[in-house]
């Protein structure tokens, strides 16, 4: 895989925390960046592949297995 290397400008606080985690860790930084962000990547696109399928699913609609047929009347629903 190629890679490229980005210039990122970070709080001192959250450097110094994501360094000791990495050595915890036993991974160099930009090991635990690639990882973390190749995660939001995939998140991000089983997501949108989740909510295409709810929305196409919503477009077709479902079958209430009526086939199209109203065997009720609204009084019949609302009887009481």
């Amino acid at each position: 895989m190629d890679r490229q290397n980005i210039t990122l400008s970070l709080p001192k606080d959250v450097l110094k925390k994501a360094k000791h985690l990495a050595v915890e860790r036993g991974v160099s930084l930009s090991s635990l960046l690639s990882e973390h962000l190749a995660n939001l990547v995939d998140e991000d696109r089983a997501y949108r592949s989740a909510a295409g399928r709810i929305k196409r699913r919503l477009k077709d609609g479902f079958d209430l297995g009526t086939r199209g047929r109203v065997t009720w009347t609204r009084d019949e629903l609302h009887e009481r």
